[in-house]
């Protein structure tokens, strides 16, 4: 009885036939391919950002750095809590482009410090402000004047913008901050940071940085989806190449 039922169960599968074509073959194995690609790399940024958060954490507690005008290593100084003292170049302030805050869209006011005693600025990142009612009503908010102590995080400015076409740099609204590219257009000597200010201004500017672990979530919800458009994928593959054979139709 045994032997009977795996000799029919041997002839039902056996009424099928994998028979793949050449081109389906080649698509299905490109396609796959760049799918797990892509989840693996959700998968690492989210990996990235837990050990940015893991340091955020570990140099909370450590007393602010004093940043001069010797210029760092911004592996150094990434995350740490600093303070500077100098003057604002104003002239070079410049707005990050659609920077939302509670749903509302807005701007990061960005302004180059000039470090007491001696010629190298450090961007500061003064904080958010909202948008006009139109896109050609800028707000302005004038940098204070005279010496000024800024209190805030240190950062290294991404360098993974999507770009369609290089930036024209027109007016003080920019899309991205890159610093090499901030340098050529105001010619100051930089330090390779920028300060998130913490401490209050008195310019009406909000200072809510996000932790740089924001997106962990996103990334691996992203990375799920990858994976999952591959296995349906090699699933549809095997279903779409597996034939009757023609004396049992």
């Amino acid at each position: 009885m045994a032997h009977g039922s795996t000799r029919d169960r041997w002839a039902v599968r056996s009424r099928w036939q994998f028979r793949p074509r050449l081109a389906i073959t080649a698509a299905a194995i490109v396609f796959i391919a760049i799918t797990v690609s892509l989840g693996n790399w959700q998968i690492r940024r989210a990996e990235e950002k837990e050990a940015a958060q893991a340091r955020f954490d570990e140099l909370a507690s450590e007393a602010p750095v004093n940043l001069s005008n010797a210029l760092v290593a911004p592996e150094t100084l990434t995350y740490r809590r600093a303070s500077v003292r100098g003057e604002y170049v104003d002239r070079y302030t410049i707005l990050l482009d659609n920077k939302v805050y509670r749903g509302r869209v807005g701007y990061h006011v960005v302004s180059p410090l000039r470090i007491a005693g001696g010629d190298v600025c450090v961007l500061v990142d003064r904080g958010w402000v909202a948008a006009g009612a139109t896109r050609a009503e800028l707000p302005h908010v004038g940098a204070p004047l005279g010496e000024q102590r800024v209190e805030g995080i240190a950062v290294a400015p991404s360098s993974r913008y999507f770009e369609l076409a290089p930036e024209v740099l027109q007016g003080p609204v920019w899309e991205n901050l890159v610093l090499e590219r901030y340098r050529a257009w105001s010619g100051l000597v930089l330090q390779p940071v920028v300060i998130q200010q913490t401490n209050d201004a008195h310019d009406g500017l909000i200072r809510e940085w996000g932790r740089p672990d924001t997106g962990v979530d996103r990334h691996r919800g992203y990375a799920l989806q990858w994976f999952s458009f591959a296995i349906l994928a090699f699933v549809l593959y095997i279903a779409l190449n597996l034939k009757r054979r023609a004396n049992d139709v």
